[in-house]
């Protein structure tokens, strides 16, 4: 991992990490959610830790398990990381295709990583 890019080390590691916190218990999501997170669900939009860990634990199923195929992960002008995740989703029992993207902003983290090895 330690020939990857910075912004692709911390992408993999983030979505690994969320993924295994969906599937596991979704409300320990709220760890990764500040108040100004924003998400948008089918077209819903939620603001704020509290709104879309709620929308997240209300969705209606109750066993769920991911298998990422493929992940890329950008860095942004502004020192963010913009990640795309594709794979497979098991609801209930049955499999679906999945496409979803996630905006990571880990602007002052990548920062810092960055400063340590200039």
């Amino acid at each position: 991992m330690g020939d990857k890019p910075i912004w692709e080390q911390i992408g993999s590691s983030f979505v690994q990490h969320y993924y295994q916190l969906f599937d596991a218990d979704r409300t320990q999501l709220g760890a990764i959610y500040i108040d100004a997170s924003c998400l948008t669900w089918e077209g819903q939009q939620f603001q704020g830790k509290a709104a879309i860990v709620e929308k997240l634990t209300s969705l209606p199923f109750q066993k769920i398990q991911h298998s990422i195929t493929a992940q890329d992960h950008q860095p942004t002008p502004d020192s963010c990381i913009l990640s795309m995740v594709v794979g497979q989703l098991k609801v209930n029992s049955f499999h679906y295709r999945l496409m979803s993207a996630y905006v990571l902003d880990f602007c002052r983290i990548l920062n810092n990583l960055i400063s340590e090895y200039i």
